[in-house]
């Protein structure tokens, strides 16, 4: 089972300064943490259009949540952990958990992502 740490990084003072530090040196650090199967990160914005509190949010995965602790108590983990004071002036929350997979089944029939579209045929009959 995958566990999954999701940091979520409030908007910076310099934004332009955040992402170069984050390509250029803390990325880097982040994938050095050993056990990381998966590494992924995103600009947030919010579903309305309002401006979102958070800026990044960053996808670690591990095997386990003994593996992440492993991984993120090693000197690679520590050094990305003290990294984040470094370039992080709006904050970041970090929370961790097991992620449960609740992907719906696909559904059966020609159009298996959603109903049926309505007909148009001119030689249909209608009632």
């Amino acid at each position: 089972m995958t566990h999954r740490l999701l940091v979520t990084y409030g908007q910076p003072t310099d934004p332009a300064a955040f992402d170069a530090h984050y390509r250029d040196v803390h990325a880097g650090l982040a994938q050095a943490i050993p056990g990381l199967v998966r590494f992924s990160t995103g600009h947030a914005e919010s579903m309305d259009g309002s401006p979102s509190p958070a800026y990044l949010v960053a996808e670690l995965d591990f095997e386990s949540a003994e593996a992440m602790g492993s991984g993120m108590s090693s000197e690679a983990g520590r050094a990305a952990g003290a990294d984040v004071a470094t370039f992080a002036s709006g904050g970041a929350t970090m929370v961790h958990f097991e992620v449960q997979d609740a992907t719906p089944e696909p559904r059966a029939g020609p159009n298996p992502t959603g109903p049926a579209p309505a007909s148009t045929s001119p030689t249909e009959e209608h009632p």
